[in-house]
C-alpha cells in the first residue's frame, strides 16, 4: 500500500507538476545565444535543460510546464511533448521577460491549485531532486509549510538573493543582492510552492527593474504569516549563464562519466582515462585524455584532445589540440594549434594559415569561420 497523507490522500499526489523557466535572451552567453537557447547549450553533450527535466521526472513529477520566450521554437523542437522522459510537457509563452514571479502568474491555468516545483532551466546542481521533493511531500501532508526554498552557502552573498533565517529555523526575510547580507545563504533557483503563491504573485508590484520578483512574492507570504522552510544544498551549484561557469560545470559533470568506447580507435592512438566515444566516430593517430565525451560521427586525426572536453556530433578535428572546452555539433577544427577554455558554436570552422599557430581561447557563435594567423 502506498503512503498517504492524513485523510487518505496519496503522498505522491502532493506534487504532480513542475514549472521550468526557459525564457530569457541569454545575453551573457552571446554570441552562442544569438542563434540558440541558452538552456540548450550542452554540458557533457547533453542540453542543460534536459538535466532539469530528468531530475523532475525522477522525482515522480508527470506534468511539466516550460515557460519559453523568443527561443521557444528551439526548445519545443528539442524537448517535444515530453514522451522521451515519460512525462507530459505544456509550453507557456512569456512574450516579455517580466520576472520569475510573472512566470508563475502566466502559468496559473497550467498549475491550477496543485503544489509544484519551480526550477530555473539554466541551473545545474548536484542535489537529488527526489529526496527534496519527497521531504516536501511528507511535510505538506501534515500541513507544516507553504513554501520551501533551496539555499547554498556562498562566499559572495551580495551577488545573490539572500535568506535570513529566524531562531525557529524558518525563513523570515529575503533580500535581493544586499550590501550588508544578513547571512551567506543564497537562493539556488529551486522552489516548492503550494497554491498560496498565486495570491502572492497577484499582490506584489514590479521592482525597480520593472519585473515581478519571486523574492518579493515569497516575502509577501512571510509577511502574511505563511511558513517558509528551506533546505541547504551541500553539493555544487552552478549558474551556467556565462562561459567560464559553463566550462566549470562541464568539468564537474565529466568527472562523473564512465569509460565507453563505441567508435573505432586505430593502433596508433592512445585512449587515457574515462573517455566516452560515440557510435561511428574514429580516432586516428591521436591521443585522447579523459575525462572527455565525444559524440557520434566524429573524426579525430593527428590530434591531442582533453582532458575536460566535450565534442558534439559530427565534428572533425585534424592536427589540433583541444582541452577544457565545449565544442558543439558539426564543427571543423583543422590545424588550429591549441584551443583551451573555449566555447565553440555549431557548424563553426576554425583553420590556420601559419605553421605553428598559438594557443587561443575562443567563444564563437554558430556558423562562425575563424582563420588563426
Amino acid at each position: 500500500m502506498s503512503a498517504s497523507c492524513s485523510g487518505g490522500v496519496p503522498l505522491g499526489s502532493v506534487i504532480v507538476k513542475g514549472l521550468i523557466l526557459a525564457g530569457g535572451a541569454g545575453t551573457r552567453l552571446r554570441p552562442i545565444t544569438h542563434t540558440s537557447a541558452k538552456q540548450l547549450v550542452p554540458i557533457a553533450n547533453k542540453p542543460i535543460l534536459f538535466y532539469g527535466i530528468e531530475g523532475l521526472a525522477a522525482a515522480g513529477i508527470s506534468e511539466i510546464g516550460i515557460v519559453v520566450g523568443e527561443t521557444g521554437d528551439d526548445i519545443r523542437a528539442a524537448v517535444g511533448d515530453g514522451s522521451s522522459w515519460g512525462i507530459k510537457v505544456t509550453y507557456i509563452l512569456q512574450e516579455v521577460p517580466l520576472g520569475l514571479a510573472h512566470c508563475v502568474l502566466i502559468a496559473k491555468e497550467f498549475l491550477g491549485n496543485d503544489d509544484f516545483v519551480m526550477y530555473l532551466g539554466d541551473n545545474m546542481l548536484e542535489e537529488d531532486l527526489v529526496a527534496l521533493v519527497d521531504r516536501y511531500r511528507e511535510d505538506r501532508c501534515v500541513g507544516e509549510i507553504d513554501c520551501r526554498i533551496l539555499l547554498k552557502k556562498v562566499d559572495n552573498p551580495s551577488s545573490f538573493g539572500v535568506a535570513e533565517i529566524g531562531p525557529g529555523g524558518r525563513v523570515i526575510r529575503l533580500v535581493e543582492k544586499p550590501a550588508d547580507p544578513p547571512s551567506d545563504l543564497a537562493l539556488v533557483g529551486v522552489y516548492l510552492f503550494n497554491a498560496e503563491i498565486h495570491r502572492a504573485v497577484r499582490s506584489i508590484r514590479p521592482s525597480a527593474r520593472g519585473e515581478l520578483e519571486i523574492t518579493d512574492a515569497i516575502q509577501w507570504l512571510i509577511d502574511e504569516g505563511r511558513t517558509i522552510d528551506f533546505n541547504t544544498l551541500d553539493g555544487w551549484w552552478i549558474d551556467t549563464g556565462k562561459k567560464d561557469p559553463l566550462l566549470e560545470c562541464n568539468r564537474t559533470v565529466l568527472d562523473t562519466i564512465d569509460r565507453q568506447l563505441d567508435g573505432e580507435v586505430d593502433a596508433n592512438s592512445q585512449i587515457e582515462g574515462r573517455v566516452r566515444l560515440g557510435q561511428g566516430s574514429s580516432i586516428i593517430n591521436s591521443t585522447i585524455r579523459g575525462p572527455i565525451v565525444i559524440g557520434d560521427g566524429v573524426v579525430i586525426e593527428d590530434s591531442f584532445i582533453g582532458p575536460y572536453t566535450a565534442l558534439g556530433d559530427g565534428c572533425t578535428v585534424r592536427a589540433s589540440e583541444i582541452d577544457n572546452s565545449v565544442v558543439l555539433a558539426d564543427c571543423t577544427i583543422d590545424h588550429a594549434g591549441r584551443l583551451t577554455g573555449s566555447l565553440i558554436g555549431r557548424s563553426t570552422e576554425i583553420i590556420h594559415s601559419t605553421r605553428h599557430p598559438p594557443a587561443v581561447t575562443l567563444m564563437l557563435g554558430d556558423h562562425s569561420v575563424v582563420e588563426i594567423p
